[in-house]
């Protein structure tokens, strides 16, 4: 008599505790389809091709039955939302990402049979340089170069069993997803959080764009193209992430699950125990059109104030601004320089002269600072040299403790209850008072190429910028004939877009030309995924509130910084926006090791070699030209000549043994060295064939005319049973994928 391997997978080799316990009374009937194939045949010894056709015969039903579980209406079962992070369509798929997604992949499906709602979504980073870049080299249109290779990386992802929600696929360069990137700015926009001022930035000289300061290596080169960084002064677009420092960093506490990234993310804000004032510039008492932003360490003594200082570096004496001509007159280099500039303070009303300071660097980022001199002995140092005046702000009682003297309202209360009445009535009145660190700096977001989402603002001479409309979006990207990659913005040459109207006076305007960094379309696309077909916003909140938050998010730790702090900032805002519940976007971080290759390198001249190219006879490996040879393990790369084309191991191997591989190589979060001769692969397919070939003793043995009893066993034999399913149990726990019931 057949037994049907579907019952298999429902009681896993037929020995579950409760079973032997309670035997079932009958087995399936033998109409039931009983194998992987047409052929009705089991087959005893597990062959590379009864592996192939086992696996063309399962991946289609199990894909099937995933998508029919997608379409459930009316599902009142508990949700789980699984989300890797999503790709850029490079056109092939390497082993990380075989690795992050069969991880992702597991999670999904060991969540719904436990009965959970899942989500597991898949889309496309599909805007970027690599493109751009791409298309430039082989003469392209970079859409058409990019969606070619989404077609492929389709159809890889499919070949190795994923089963990804495909009806909730988002395409970032689309307009149907960038149209709501643009709302999103246009909200930070209206919320005084997207700004443009003149900055020195950091320039790739071979991609030809801008560089946030986070994508500048510490050896001060590109992250992308590995150029020299150089510095140049340019009109960028900010986003005001440093009014949310405080905010971000205290809730880290809410994410207890974020192991060793929460560290990382804590030190990369900073701490934050001082904040931002606004100042409006003038020379000659008369207005000259300036704003500056001063940092003050001790905000609860800005009446204080003595001076505003900024660095020689600043902008201001090195752009196109107002004051430049008046600082470069009073620059004297080594020195601090007073100048004939002053600085009203919006929230004080108090007027400061701006000194050029003598540093050529303050604390951390730091360009401008407020000089008090109460709270600081290098700021009063320099108000007595530079003949300063000032107000005494602190005044120190009998028990230690100091109260404010000289503060409007705010005197005659202690420091801290100052800090909090001060920062707190600042950020009331707009003019600053956010609490963030002297590390945290805002969000430079302008890149000058082409393919990326256009910068919905326009600019006219009498309105100066106006953000376009949202019944006008999205901004759709203009078909340019050819793309250089060289000199200014190349959507400047799309003279019938650039020019328009002024969507506040009607009168002649002209479009941003600069296109948005694509960390601002990868900061809300766990969003989209809830709603991905809604034309009307950017996703409904109930969806959103009903999936969020992320319950695990899973990617690499380069991203561990910069993507999950603008991802982050994102969800505060729109939180605060009142488009969302939740304040943090994901509960729990998986972040996943790397797969390294075995890497050989000159040691003279640190050229990488082929393997072809190693002599391996001696005790040591050297080239086959001669010379010593350093052999490492790196991260699979093409020039270094020690990655895996996933198909072919896939088609060597099979799926499954790879998808075992990558679980049972390592635990989750480690890195794996692949080498297929001393690791885990040639293991698995031990494993494998052992549980084949188990299977077919099980399968022998039901096939006897009495069914086996299991209360005939011995008091031993039970006991081993139960060993066998606990041991089973912590199998599973170790591989983070949750714990099976304990037996009664």
């Amino acid at each position: 008599m057949q037994v049907s391997v579907r019952r298999l997978a429902l009681h896993p080799l037929g020995v579950a505790w409760s079973t032997l316990r309670n035997p079932l009374p009958r087995l399936l009937p033998t109409s039931t389809r009983t194998l992987f194939s047409e052929t009705g045949v089991w087959e005893k010894e597990y062959r590379p091709e009864t592996r192939r056709r086992m696996e063309e015969w399962w991946q289609p039903k199990i894909m099937a039955q995933w998508r029919k579980d997608a379409l459930e209406q009316g599902d009142t079962r508990k949700k789980f939302y699984v989300l890797s992070m999503f790709p850029y369509p490079s056109g092939r798929l390497h082993m990380g990402h075989v690795r992050v997604y069969t991880i992702s992949d597991i999670i999904g499906h060991f969540q719904r049979m436990k009965g959970h709602q899942v989500l597991n979504p898949m889309g496309w980073d599909a805007f970027g340089l690599p493109a751009e870049n791409a298309a430039i080299e082989r003469g392209l249109d970079p859409e058409d170069w990019t969606k070619s290779n989404i077609e492929s990386m389709r159809e890889q992802l499919d070949s190795l069993g994923l089963c990804f929600n495909w009806d909730r696929e988002v395409t970032t360069c689309l307009p149907d997803y960038y149209r709501w990137t643009q709302y999103l700015f246009v909200k930070l926009f209206e919320a005084g959080l997207a700004y443009q001022k003149e900055a020195l930035v950091n320039w790739d000289p071979v991609d030809q764009t801008v560089l946030a300061d986070e994508q500048v290596d510490e050896s001060g080169r590109s992250w992308r193209s590995g150029a020299l960084v150089e510095q140049k002064m340019l009109t960028q677009w900010f986003i005001k992430t440093t009014n949310y420092g405080k905010p971000l960093l205290d809730a880290l506490a809410d994410l207890p699950e974020w192991y060793g990234v929460k560290s990382m993310q804590a030190n990369w804000i900073g701490n934050c125990t001082g904040c931002y004032f606004d100042f409006k510039l003038k020379v000659n008492e008369e207005e000259t059109g300036e704003t500056l932003s001063a940092y003050c360490s001790s905000p609860e003594t800005v009446f204080g104030a003595a001076y505003l200082a900024i660095l020689p570096s600043h902008r201001l004496l090195h752009g196109s601004s107002s004051v430049r001509s008046a600082l470069v007159r009073a620059l004297q280099p080594g020195t601090d320089s007073l100048t004939e500039v002053t600085a009203h303070n919006l929230f004080t009303g108090q007027e400061v002269p701006l000194v050029i300071s003598r540093k050529e660097k303050f604390d951390d980022y730091l360009d401008t600072v407020i000089g008090i001199p109460d709270s600081s002995e290098e700021d009063l140092s320099v108000a007595r040299t530079l003949n300063l005046k000032w107000t005494t702000v602190l005044e120190s009682l009998d028990d230690g403790t100091q109260t404010l003297i000289n503060s409007d309202k705010f005197s005659g209360l202690t420091r801290k209850q100052a800090f909090d009445s001060i920062t707190q009535k600042a950020r009331e009145e707009k003019v600053g008072g956010h609490l963030t660190s002297s590390k945290l700096r805002d969000w430079l977001i302008s890149r000058q190429r082409y393919w990326g989402t256009p910068i919905p603002v326009v600019h006219c001479g009498s309105c100066g910028p106006v953000a376009v409309p949202e019944g006008e979006l999205p901004v759709m990207l203009p078909k340019l004939p050819s793309l250089t990659g060289k000199g200014a913005s190349p959507l400047e040459a799309a003279h019938d877009w650039v020019n328009c109207k002024c969507p506040r006076c009607g009168g002649p305007a002209t479009r941003e030309t600069d296109t948005m960094d694509t960390f601002v379309d990868s900061a809300w696309y766990y969003f989209r995924y809830t709603d991905p077909h809604n034309s009307d916003r950017p996703f409904e909140r109930h969806l959103v509130d009903h999936w969020l938050p992320v319950d695990v998010y899973i990617g690499g730790k380069e991203h561990a910084v910069m993507h999950l702090y603008y991802a982050r900032f994102l969800c505060h805002f729109c939180r605060d926006q009142g488009l969302v519940t939740h304040r943090e976007p994901f509960r729990k971080l998986l972040v996943q090791g790397l797969i390294k290759g075995q890497t050989f390198k000159m040691a003279d001249n640190n050229i990488y070699l082929k393997r072809k190219e190693i002599d391996f006879t001696g005790t040591e490996p050297v080239s086959v030209g001669g010379g010593r040879v350093e052999v490492t393990w790196e991260k699979m790369s093409k020039s270094k000549h020690n990655g895996l084309d996933p198909q072919e191991v896939v088609q060597q191997y099979g799926v499954d043994t790879v998808r075992l591989y990558i679980l049972y190589a390592a635990p989750p979060e480690q890195d794996i060295l692949w080498n297929v001769k001393t690791d885990a692969l040639p293991g698995v397919l031990r494993w494998q064939s052992r549980l084949w070939h188990l299977v077919t003793k099980l399968r022998g043995a039901r096939q006897l005319v009495n069914v086996i009893n299991p209360s005939l066993l011995k008091r031993k034999e039970l006991a081993e049973c139960k060993k066998i399913w606990e041991n089973k149990n912590f199998a599973i726990q170790e591989k983070s994928l949750g714990d099976l019931p304990s037996p009664p």
